[in-house]
């Protein structure tokens, strides 16, 4: 089974898929960083240099090489993956993939990404937090009809991280 997790960015894919994979002893893979090796530069310097459509060109691409590998693991993807290309509705038509919504509330991702917003290259330019509430709210609207495709939903706020492992496990088997 490959696990691959969607939400939006601050909605704990990492955390949550680096927990899950040492729960299910298989290979953790993070979609920035498998971006980052075969690129040989930071996403932000993908963006910076090449554009978004570049970057959401290459991320569908390599998302297809890793899930048509026959290993197990556990993805997390960008939070824009699943509405870009046919990332989604490819992921949905591989039998041996469990797509993985982590639904978090709007609060919950302002107050997460309102101290890191200078790491994200869709953050960086808001300047308030009002701006970027206003900004996850457009975002979260626009992208629900992609996230909630996926297979399990997964409320995602304020529990510990192990409670929310083990929530996903409960789902899986």
């Amino acid at each position: 089974m490959k696990i691959v997790l969607v939400g939006y960015m601050g909605s704990g894919k990492s955390s949550v898929g680096k927990k899950l994979a040492e729960k299910l002893k298989i290979p953790f893979m993070d979609m920035d960083t498998e971006i980052e090796k075969q690129q040989g530069i930071s996403v932000s310097e993908v963006f910076r240099t090449k554009g978004e459509i570049y970057f959401r060109t290459i991320e569908n691409k390599i998302l297809k090489e890793l899930i048509s590998q026959l290993e197990k693991f556990v993805l997390a993807i960008g939070g824009g993956t699943p509405c870009y290309a046919d990332s989604m509705a490819y992921m949905a038509s591989k039998e041996d993939v469990k797509t993985i919504y982590l639904k978090t509330s709007l609060s919950t991702l302002t107050s997460r990404l309102l101290n890191e917003k200078d790491k994200r290259p869709l953050l960086a330019h808001l300047k308030t937090e009002e701006d970027l509430n206003d900004f996850i709210r457009k975002h979260l609207f626009e992208r629900a009809y992609y996230y909630n495709q996926s297979k399990i939903v997964i409320e995602n706020n304020s529990e510990a991280l192990d409670d929310t492992v083990e929530r996903i496990v409960s789902k899986l088997f």
